[in-house]
């Protein structure tokens, strides 16, 4: 693993604890010698947890859409900023650069980034691990959601068990070098990889 795919708000929320736990995970990722994939914003988290990989001596690769890049919210001292024309072109050029993906407290597209790889890992298009850095409980909504789901039939059991959670930054960090993905399915080699 060379690379992390870091999913977060673009605020720094309500609570001091959330910027300290993205500075702690953006340490985490440089003591483990990883590279920080995000999404190439300077403002709240994302700016954090950048700002903090690139104090640290790390490597900060940044995937902005042109609009964005217009709103002047670009970070322009990253190792890399790479501008795109849209979300989608983001989105994957995040997920090529990454061997793994974490969020950490986010809104909305916060969560729709985390569900696209995750429904992806599930079904296959990738085996790269998926995780949620659970801050003060941030996301204990989200899975016991998740739980309902598997108990209300509408997953399985072994697709919430890709979702890999923990709250301490690199105790987070050793879980995705130790994934190990569930067996390819009949349908794997149809699919295009992401």
């Amino acid at each position: 693993m060379k690379a992390v795919c870091v999913y977060c708000g673009s605020s720094n929320g309500a609570k001091p604890l959330y910027r300290d736990a993205a500075k702690a995970f953006g340490r985490a990722l440089v003591a483990a010698n990883l590279s920080l994939v995000y999404g190439g914003g300077k403002v709240g988290l994302m700016g954090v947890i950048a700002d903090e990989v690139m104090a640290a001596g790390g490597r900060a690769i940044g995937v902005i859409p042109e609009l964005l890049v217009d709103k002047e919210v670009g970070h322009d001292g990253l190792s890399e900023l790479h501008v795109v024309p849209d979300m989608h072109h983001r989105k994957k050029m995040m997920a090529n650069l990454s061997d793994a993906f974490v969020a950490l407290p986010g809104g909305a597209g916060t969560l729709e980034e985390l569900f696209e790889v995750y429904t992806w890992a599930q079904l296959g298009y990738h085996h790269k691990a998926v995780a949620v850095l659970n801050i003060d409980g941030f996301y204990d909504p989200l899975i016991s959601l998740l739980g309902h789901t598997v108990q209300e039939g509408f997953m399985r059991q072994a697709y919430f068990d890709i979702l890999q959670i923990d709250t301490d930054p690199a105790a987070l960090i050793a879980k995705l070098q130790r994934y190990q993905p569930p067996v390819a399915d009949k349908w794997a080699d149809r699919r295009e990889r992401v």
